[in-house]
């Protein structure tokens, strides 16, 4: 490489080419760093900055994007205010009423455990006997719930995001909601069990 830079600087003024040449030599007091920048200063003036710095692709791939995984995006209009619709996924006593709507208990042969919400953000829940359980990352009331999500039967490093969005509606309140970070595997089951085992009891309960 270096041969290269005296070739290419001979065929330069010789004033500029000795300029270019100096910055090359590294005095004895010349750190590492300075040297360095001293090298990508003298190649950019020889029109060789490539040599410095390689073409990186910048394909998706390379980025470590990812558009394969599953998320769940779901709206539903509940005959109720925002602020019930919210109460309902936070108050314990009102959960437990969801839960037992389901059938999901009997369904999986889930212990009758009472449903524990914590009313602060970043407190712990427990809902469908444990089953589910998770922390709250934002809870903005009757507006929005964030939480981290999780099911019994996944590995224990496994977290879920959900994200409850509500907002005024002519029949009373919009819920949209969305679910990402799951097993990709779990998809079906997942969209099916929200619409099951949350919005129908949730409906009746409220109603």
């Amino acid at each position: 490489m270096l041969l290269n830079i005296f070739c290419l600087a001979g065929c330069l003024r010789p004033t500029f080419a000795s300029q270019v040449v100096r910055k090359m030599m590294t005095p004895p007091s010349l750190s590492r760093r300075g040297f360095s920048i001293t090298t990508v200063s003298a190649l950019t003036a020889l029109g060789v900055a490539g040599a410095a710095r390689p073409d990186v692709p910048t394909s998706a791939d390379s980025l470590g994007i990812s558009n394969s995984n599953s998320a769940i995006h779901q709206d539903v209009i509940f005959k109720a205010s925002p602020d019930r619709v919210y109460r309902a996924l936070t108050d314990p006593e009102l959960f437990d009423k969801v839960v037992l709507a389901s059938g999901a208990l009997q369904a999986m042969s889930l212990a009758r455990t009472p449903t524990q919400i914590s009313a602060e953000p970043g407190g712990a829940f427990s809902l469908f006997g444990g089953y589910i359980t998770g922390r709250h990352l934002e809870m903005s009331p009757g507006v929005r719930l964030v939480q981290a999500w999780r099911s019994d039967s996944w590995p224990p490093h496994i977290f879920s995001i959900v994200r409850f969005e509500l907002s005024a509606h002519p029949d009373g309140a919009k819920l949209s909601f969305d679910h990402t970070g799951f097993p990709n595997d779990d998809a079906r089951s997942l969209a099916t069990g929200w619409r099951q085992h949350y919005w129908e009891p949730l409906a009746k309960v409220l109603a």
